[in-house]
Protein backbone atom coordinates (compact mmCIF):
# COMPACT_ATOMS: atom_id res chain seq x y z
CA UNK A 1 0.00 0.00 0.00
CA UNK A 2 2.96 1.98 0.54
CA UNK A 3 4.58 1.36 -2.46
CA UNK A 4 1.50 2.00 -4.71
CA UNK A 5 0.86 5.25 -2.66
CA UNK A 6 4.78 6.09 -3.89
CA UNK A 7 3.95 5.04 -7.47
CA UNK A 8 0.87 7.48 -7.66
CA UNK A 9 2.69 10.30 -6.13
CA UNK A 10 5.77 10.32 -8.91
CA UNK A 11 3.44 9.49 -11.43
CA UNK A 12 5.16 6.23 -12.88
CA UNK A 13 6.77 2.96 -12.04
CA UNK A 14 10.25 4.56 -12.74
CA UNK A 15 9.40 7.70 -10.55
CA UNK A 16 8.44 5.18 -7.47
CA UNK A 17 11.52 3.38 -8.16
CA UNK A 18 14.01 5.93 -8.27
CA UNK A 19 12.30 7.24 -5.09
CA UNK A 20 12.58 4.27 -2.73
CA UNK A 21 16.28 2.57 -4.36
CA UNK A 22 14.12 -0.38 -6.14
CA UNK A 23 14.39 -1.93 -9.59
CA UNK A 24 11.55 -0.47 -11.95
CA UNK A 25 10.65 -4.17 -12.53
CA UNK A 26 10.29 -4.70 -8.71
CA UNK A 27 7.77 -1.86 -8.71
CA UNK A 28 6.11 -3.07 -11.18
CA UNK A 29 5.28 -6.46 -9.77
CA UNK A 30 4.78 -6.02 -6.52
CA UNK A 31 2.10 -3.64 -7.87
CA UNK A 32 0.42 -6.08 -9.84
CA UNK A 33 0.67 -9.06 -7.19
CA UNK A 34 -1.36 -6.19 -4.72
CA UNK A 35 -4.23 -5.84 -8.00
CA UNK A 36 -4.25 -9.50 -7.80
CA UNK A 37 -4.65 -9.70 -4.19
CA UNK A 38 -7.79 -7.31 -4.31
CA UNK A 39 -9.25 -8.63 -7.55
CA UNK A 40 -9.35 -5.04 -8.71
CA UNK A 41 -7.41 -2.93 -11.20
CA UNK A 42 -6.01 0.30 -9.52
CA UNK A 43 -4.14 2.04 -12.39
CA UNK A 44 -3.56 1.87 -16.60
CA UNK A 45 0.16 1.99 -17.83
CA UNK A 46 0.29 4.24 -20.61
CA UNK A 47 3.48 5.33 -22.61
CA UNK A 48 3.91 8.76 -20.21
CA UNK A 49 2.95 7.16 -17.01
CA UNK A 50 -0.18 5.06 -15.21
CA UNK A 51 -3.53 6.95 -14.77
CA UNK A 52 -5.83 5.43 -11.85
CA UNK A 53 -8.87 3.74 -12.02
CA UNK A 54 -11.93 4.99 -10.00
CA UNK A 55 -11.54 1.88 -7.53
CA UNK A 56 -7.26 2.99 -7.63
CA UNK A 57 -8.71 6.88 -6.70
CA UNK A 58 -10.51 5.32 -3.88
CA UNK A 59 -8.02 3.22 -2.69
CA UNK A 60 -4.93 5.75 -3.15
CA UNK A 61 -6.58 8.03 -0.96
CA UNK A 62 -6.63 5.32 1.62
CA UNK A 63 -3.11 4.45 1.05
CA UNK A 64 -2.32 8.47 1.66
CA UNK A 65 -3.83 8.64 4.67
CA UNK A 66 -1.82 5.09 5.87
CA UNK A 67 1.43 6.98 4.16
CA UNK A 68 0.62 10.05 6.33
CA UNK A 69 -0.03 8.44 9.71
CA UNK A 70 3.08 6.16 9.69
CA UNK A 71 4.71 9.06 8.87
CA UNK A 72 3.87 10.85 12.10
CA UNK A 73 4.69 7.95 14.24
CA UNK A 74 8.00 7.73 12.93
CA UNK A 75 8.24 11.66 13.81
CA UNK A 76 6.91 10.81 17.23
CA UNK A 77 9.34 8.05 17.87
CA UNK A 78 12.32 9.44 16.47
CA UNK A 79 11.57 12.31 18.96
CA UNK A 80 11.27 9.89 21.89
CA UNK A 81 14.35 8.20 20.70
CA UNK A 82 16.24 11.29 21.52
CA UNK A 83 15.18 12.54 24.59
CA UNK A 84 14.88 11.09 27.80
CA UNK A 85 11.30 10.58 29.32
CA UNK A 86 8.97 8.01 30.29
CA UNK A 87 9.16 5.41 33.55
CA UNK A 88 11.79 4.20 34.88
CA UNK A 89 11.67 0.94 36.54
CA UNK A 90 14.76 0.61 38.58
CA UNK A 91 15.39 -2.47 41.17
CA UNK A 92 18.06 -2.35 44.05
CA UNK A 93 19.88 -3.46 46.84
CA UNK A 94 17.96 -2.13 49.94
CA UNK A 95 21.51 -1.07 51.99
CA UNK A 96 23.09 0.67 48.86
CA UNK A 97 19.57 2.39 47.73
CA UNK A 98 19.10 3.94 51.33
CA UNK A 99 22.75 5.00 51.85
CA UNK A 100 23.97 5.96 48.56
CA UNK A 101 21.25 6.08 45.18
CA UNK A 102 18.49 7.66 46.80
CA UNK A 103 20.70 10.75 48.53
CA UNK A 104 21.63 11.49 44.50
CA UNK A 105 18.35 10.77 42.63
CA UNK A 106 16.89 14.57 43.43
CA UNK A 107 20.12 15.38 41.06
CA UNK A 108 18.83 12.91 38.55
CA UNK A 109 15.56 13.56 38.21
CA UNK A 110 16.36 17.74 38.32
CA UNK A 111 18.66 17.02 35.45
CA UNK A 112 15.64 14.58 33.52
CA UNK A 113 12.57 15.82 34.69
CA UNK A 114 10.41 14.18 32.25
CA UNK A 115 11.71 10.66 33.65
CA UNK A 116 9.36 9.16 36.58
CA UNK A 117 11.00 6.36 38.53
CA UNK A 118 8.95 3.45 39.97
CA UNK A 119 11.99 1.90 42.23
CA UNK A 120 11.66 -1.39 44.03
CA UNK A 121 14.09 -2.15 46.80
CA UNK A 122 14.95 -5.64 47.48
CA UNK A 123 17.95 -8.18 48.28
CA UNK A 124 16.72 -11.23 46.16
CA UNK A 125 17.86 -11.97 42.74
CA UNK A 126 15.24 -10.69 40.07
CA UNK A 127 14.25 -11.70 36.97
CA UNK A 128 14.24 -8.83 34.66
CA UNK A 129 11.26 -9.86 32.42
CA UNK A 130 9.21 -11.66 35.03
CA UNK A 131 10.11 -8.55 37.67
CA UNK A 132 9.27 -5.47 35.04
CA UNK A 133 12.59 -4.18 35.83
CA UNK A 134 14.37 -2.03 33.50
CA UNK A 135 17.67 -1.38 35.19
CA UNK A 136 18.67 -3.48 38.28
CA UNK A 137 21.57 -2.45 41.11
CA UNK A 138 23.04 -6.09 42.21
CA UNK A 139 26.08 -6.91 43.77
CA UNK A 140 27.61 -9.62 41.29
CA UNK A 141 27.36 -12.74 43.52
CA UNK A 142 23.10 -11.79 43.37
CA UNK A 143 22.96 -11.90 39.40
CA UNK A 144 22.11 -14.90 37.78
CA UNK A 145 19.97 -14.93 34.87
CA UNK A 146 22.36 -15.33 31.59
CA UNK A 147 20.35 -13.03 29.72
CA UNK A 148 21.15 -9.74 31.42
CA UNK A 149 23.85 -7.43 30.15
CA UNK A 150 25.93 -6.40 33.02
CA UNK A 151 27.71 -2.96 33.33
CA UNK A 152 30.07 -2.32 36.22
CA UNK A 153 29.14 0.40 38.38
CA UNK A 154 31.64 0.15 41.13
CA UNK A 155 33.73 -2.19 43.55
CA UNK A 156 33.80 -2.32 47.54
CA UNK A 157 36.19 -4.25 49.82
CA UNK A 158 34.71 -6.35 52.73
CA UNK A 159 35.43 -6.31 56.31
CA UNK A 160 34.44 -8.36 59.38
CA UNK A 161 34.04 -5.50 62.16
CA UNK A 162 31.69 -5.11 65.40
CA UNK A 163 30.50 -2.59 67.88
CA UNK A 164 33.57 -1.51 70.93
CA UNK A 165 30.61 -2.83 73.27
CA UNK A 166 30.36 -5.96 71.47
CA UNK A 167 34.15 -6.31 71.44
CA UNK A 168 34.25 -5.13 75.34
CA UNK A 169 32.01 -7.24 76.44
CA UNK A 170 33.18 -11.25 74.41
CA UNK A 171 36.98 -10.27 73.46
CA UNK A 172 38.58 -9.06 69.71
CA UNK A 173 39.23 -12.55 67.84
CA UNK A 174 43.00 -12.47 67.02
CA UNK A 175 42.74 -15.04 64.21
CA UNK A 176 40.12 -16.50 61.61
CA UNK A 177 39.49 -19.73 63.68
CA UNK A 178 38.46 -17.47 66.74
CA UNK A 179 35.62 -16.41 64.83
CA UNK A 180 33.90 -19.81 65.45
CA UNK A 181 33.39 -18.67 68.74
CA UNK A 182 31.97 -15.37 68.20
CA UNK A 183 28.40 -14.73 67.77
CA UNK A 184 28.29 -14.09 63.88
CA UNK A 185 25.02 -12.32 61.87
CA UNK A 186 24.15 -14.85 58.95
CA UNK A 187 22.39 -14.34 55.66
CA UNK A 188 19.83 -16.09 55.80
CA UNK A 189 18.88 -16.06 52.10
CA UNK A 190 22.60 -17.24 50.99
CA UNK A 191 23.68 -19.44 53.25
CA UNK A 192 27.08 -20.04 51.38
CA UNK A 193 27.93 -16.55 52.18
CA UNK A 194 28.02 -17.24 55.95
CA UNK A 195 31.46 -19.47 54.89
CA UNK A 196 33.85 -16.79 55.47
CA UNK A 197 37.09 -16.94 53.20
CA UNK A 198 39.93 -14.77 54.39
CA UNK A 199 43.92 -13.94 52.65
CA UNK A 200 46.10 -13.48 55.46
CA UNK A 201 50.01 -14.20 56.63
CA UNK A 202 49.16 -18.15 56.26
CA UNK A 203 47.57 -17.76 52.82
CA UNK A 204 44.12 -18.19 52.06
CA UNK A 205 41.59 -19.57 55.22
CA UNK A 206 37.73 -20.61 54.97
CA UNK A 207 36.04 -20.49 58.42
CA UNK A 208 32.13 -21.62 58.82
CA UNK A 209 30.56 -19.12 61.09
CA UNK A 210 27.51 -19.57 63.31
CA UNK A 211 25.17 -17.42 65.94
CA UNK A 212 21.51 -16.46 66.74
CA UNK A 213 20.75 -14.29 64.23
CA UNK A 214 19.99 -14.55 60.34
CA UNK A 215 17.92 -12.27 57.86
CA UNK A 216 17.21 -12.06 54.53
CA UNK A 217 19.07 -8.34 54.36
CA UNK A 218 22.04 -6.62 54.51
CA UNK A 219 21.17 -3.50 55.32
CA UNK A 220 19.27 -5.65 58.36
CA UNK A 221 22.75 -7.45 59.38
CA UNK A 222 24.33 -3.79 59.03
CA UNK A 223 21.97 -2.60 61.42
CA UNK A 224 21.98 -5.12 63.73
CA UNK A 225 26.03 -4.97 63.84
CA UNK A 226 25.37 -1.20 64.79
CA UNK A 227 23.24 -2.43 68.00
CA UNK A 228 25.81 -4.85 69.16
CA UNK A 229 24.16 -8.03 68.49
CA UNK A 230 27.16 -9.65 67.71
CA UNK A 231 30.33 -9.73 64.51
CA UNK A 232 29.46 -9.31 60.56
CA UNK A 233 31.03 -9.33 57.36
CA UNK A 234 29.81 -5.90 55.56
CA UNK A 235 31.08 -3.98 52.60
CA UNK A 236 33.35 -1.25 53.11
CA UNK A 237 30.39 1.14 51.45
CA UNK A 238 28.27 0.30 54.18
CA UNK A 239 30.45 0.60 57.38
CA UNK A 240 32.96 3.21 55.98
CA UNK A 241 32.06 6.01 58.21
CA UNK A 242 31.43 4.23 61.19
CA UNK A 243 34.83 2.71 60.76
CA UNK A 244 36.57 6.53 60.50
CA UNK A 245 34.46 7.41 63.20
CA UNK A 246 34.97 4.35 65.52
CA UNK A 247 31.54 3.47 65.68
CA UNK A 248 32.61 0.08 64.22
CA UNK A 249 36.45 -1.60 64.81
CA UNK A 250 37.49 -3.75 61.94
CA UNK A 251 38.78 -7.41 63.17
CA UNK A 252 41.21 -8.74 62.15
CA UNK A 253 42.95 -6.13 60.18
CA UNK A 254 45.43 -8.13 58.61
CA UNK A 255 43.21 -10.32 56.25
CA UNK A 256 41.49 -9.68 53.54
CA UNK A 257 38.24 -10.61 52.40
CA UNK A 258 36.90 -11.03 48.13
CA UNK A 259 34.92 -7.90 47.64
CA UNK A 260 32.29 -7.30 44.92
CA UNK A 261 31.19 -5.48 42.31
CA UNK A 262 28.14 -3.29 41.96
CA UNK A 263 26.60 -4.11 38.82
CA UNK A 264 23.70 -2.52 36.98
CA UNK A 265 21.73 -4.90 34.87
CA UNK A 266 19.69 -4.31 32.01
CA UNK A 267 17.83 -6.62 29.20
CA UNK A 268 18.95 -4.85 25.98
CA UNK A 269 22.33 -3.89 24.65
CA UNK A 270 21.16 -2.34 21.20
CA UNK A 271 19.00 0.48 21.50
CA UNK A 272 18.94 0.99 24.60
CA UNK A 273 15.88 3.77 25.40
CA UNK A 274 17.13 7.07 26.12
CA UNK A 275 15.69 6.92 29.87
CA UNK A 276 17.76 4.06 30.71
CA UNK A 277 21.28 5.39 29.35
CA UNK A 278 20.57 8.31 31.07
CA UNK A 279 20.16 6.56 34.17
CA UNK A 280 23.17 4.37 33.47
CA UNK A 281 25.72 6.92 32.39
CA UNK A 282 24.23 9.59 35.96
CA UNK A 283 25.32 6.06 37.70
CA UNK A 284 28.93 5.48 36.62
CA UNK A 285 29.51 9.39 36.61
CA UNK A 286 28.07 9.19 40.19
CA UNK A 287 29.50 6.21 41.74
CA UNK A 288 31.91 5.43 39.13
CA UNK A 289 34.93 6.18 41.47
CA UNK A 290 36.53 2.95 43.31
CA UNK A 291 38.00 5.14 46.17
CA UNK A 292 35.15 6.76 47.03
CA UNK A 293 34.04 3.37 48.13
CA UNK A 294 36.57 1.47 49.87
CA UNK A 295 39.79 4.09 50.94
CA UNK A 296 39.22 5.34 53.99
CA UNK A 297 37.97 2.92 55.78
CA UNK A 298 40.62 0.73 55.09
CA UNK A 299 43.50 3.69 55.41
CA UNK A 300 41.82 4.43 58.78
CA UNK A 301 41.03 0.58 59.95
CA UNK A 302 43.86 -1.38 57.73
Amino acid sequence: MLLFAKVVEGGSFSAAARMLGHAPSSVSKQIAGLEDRLGLRLLTRTQTGILLTEEGRIFHERCRDLAGTLAETEAQFATMSGHPSGLLRVSSTVAFCKLKLLPKLPKFMASYPDIEISLQLSDHIIDLSQDQVDVGLRFSEQIEDPSAIARKIGSSARVICATPEYIKRNGTPSAPEDLEHHNCLLLASARAKNTWRLEGPNGAETVQVGGNFETDSADAIYHATRAGLGIARLSTYLVGDDLVRGRLVRLLPDYSLPGSDLMAIFRERRNLSPKTRAFLDFLIAEFGGAETWQRPALDKTG
